[in-house]
């Protein structure tokens, strides 16, 4: 661009050079046999001057960079948009989720999925009551490392809670429509002023939550025999669904 330019004002001078020669011819000595006439003079100058404009698609240095921006914004937005649409069409994994937590010992649960599940000492908080609004994470956690040492997996039944006992389980009502989940409160949060907890991402489709990004919810905590019930009930209900 500034080579461009260069060439435009160095033409310029020429044209300016030879207009100030043909006036000096046209107004010099009258004793001269040959007179310019006027009128080609006129018309030279004029044919030079219009190779001087700036070519009108040559984009100014402010454009250059307005432009580097706008494209900067929707390479962003794009990748946005690339990232949320990979996390909502994740697949959910029952099998893994519902396997963290352990079998009910009275009911004979036929699932070899179930085998290796560990019994948990989780703190029993059936009194536990609270109304909020809750979001969920997912894909941007995917593998950190939660508040009890585990590895975030958006595809279990976890949450983030700012003080229930890490390890204790809740149920999880979406007051729009009904739908229900039990969860794990393996992490702390959410850090957001208004929310009360983060489900993940597998948490979060069963209540229809994925979509909305935000819900108010009900939490209601769960004694660990309790939640061991309430994963066999949710591990027969899939089951039937398959």
């Amino acid at each position: 661009m500034q080579a461009a330019r260069a060439s435009a004002t160095g033409a310029c001078m020429s044209v300016r050079i030879a207009f100030v020669a043909t006036r000096s011819v046209q107004a010099g000595d009258t004793s001269m046999k040959f007179r310019l006439p006027r009128h080609l003079g006129t018309l030279a100058v004029f044919f030079a001057l219009t190779g001087c404009a700036v070519p009108p698609n040559a984009p100014t240095s402010e454009q250059a960079k307005s432009a580097a921006s706008k494209d900067a914004l929707r390479t962003a937005a794009s990748g946005a948009a690339s990232n949320n649409k990979e996390s909502a069409g994740a697949p959910l994994n029952f099998d893994t989720a519902l396997a963290s937590m352990p079998a009910a010992g009275s009911q004979d649960v036929s699932r070899q999925s179930l085998a290796d599940a560990k019994p948990i000492d989780a703190a029993d908080i059936s009194d536990f009551r609270q109304t909020g609004r809750a979001s969920w994470y997912g894909k941007g956690f995917h593998g950190r490392r939660t508040a009890n040492g585990e590895r975030f997996n958006m595809n279990e039944f976890t949450a983030a809670h700012r003080t229930l006992p890490l390890a204790s389980y809740v149920r999880v009502t979406n007051q729009a429509n009904g739908k229900s989940v039990v969860v794990k409160i393996n992490d702390r949060g959410p850090f957001s002023r208004g929310r009360i907890l983060d489900l993940s991402y597998a948490a979060a489709k069963v209540i229809g939550l994925v979509h909305a990004g935000t819900a108010r919810v009900k939490i209601q905590g769960l004694s660990p025999e309790e939640a061991r019930v309430a994963r066999d009930e949710m591990l027969a209900s899939n089951s039937t669904t398959k």
